[in-house]
């Protein structure tokens, strides 16, 4: 599938503020390959502390992923799009603090995104790797759970029904793909909230391009394929899930 920074081309969105009845079309700052280095270093920096406010993997984990690797007494995982790797590495810890063992790959199609996240402190069972889903899935190699972050808004309509075919191809187990859920509320409380932070980052602008990139919840309903699942997620979160069928 195509990788999370090279979103198909599209008509140009009639402006940040224009109708709330279609997903814009506005390209991220740090999706330009020539883009300030050290703001986009700083922006991967960020992702941690703006997922662990906002994302909600920490409910996720214990909900939909911790009950299987429970039983399992471990599992792999596979994070598709991991920017700086931060989901990843939470994932790992506190499955580790659960005493369980939790083997992560986490891969992103940016080789800057992976070459951040390789020089973050390594989290034992935690690798990462510059590819997209479509390669992991033409080796045959195959993850308890797989799950993104922030990448369903990247996609146009061909992208997502391949990564979603991948997914199933990749997955033994669970599959989890949480994304913002695009609403006027969410852009305006975003806004608000780093208006005056994470200065010498993307964060403010491209966050604000994102929430107008997302899809509502009922669009990600209407697009979801037989077998998935869309739900909500306080707050203004789309979750996508699948879980595999038992044998």
């Amino acid at each position: 599938m195509p990788g999370a920074l090279n979103p198909a081309p599209m008509k140009p969105a009639a402006g940040l503020l224009g109708g709330w009845r279609t997903r814009a079309v506005i390209p991220e700052l740090m999706d330009d390959p020539h883009c300030d280095p050290h703001a986009l270093a700083n922006t991967y920096r960020s992702f941690d502390l703006v997922n662990r406010l906002v994302s909600g993997w920490q409910q996720v984990y214990r909900r939909d992923l911790r009950p299987h690797l429970r039983r399992a007494g471990g599992g792999t995982l596979l994070d598709i799009g991991c920017g700086g790797g931060d989901v990843a590495r939470h994932l790992a810890r506190w499955a580790a603090r659960d005493g369980l063992t939790l083997r992560v790959t986490a891969i992103d199609a940016d080789a800057r995104a992976i070459a951040f996240a390789r020089a973050q402190l390594p989290v034992p069972g935690v690798t990462y790797r510059q590819a997209m889903s479509g390669d992991l899935r033409a080796s045959g190699r195959q993850f308890d759970f797989v799950i993104s972050n922030h990448l369903l808004h990247h996609l146009s309509g061909p992208e997502l029904t391949a990564l979603l075919a991948d997914t199933e191809a990749l997955c033994a187990r669970v599959a989890v793909h949480g994304d913002i859920e695009r609403h006027p509320l969410a852009y305006a409380a975003f806004r608000v909230a780093t208006a005056r932070t994470f200065r010498g980052s993307f964060i403010h602008v491209d966050g604000l391009r994102s929430v107008r990139r997302s899809f509502t919840h009922a669009e990600l309903a209407r697009v979801a394929p037989p077998g998935w699942q869309a739900r909500r997620q306080f707050p203004f979160r789309n979750l996508l899930t699948w879980e595999a069928p038992r044998a």
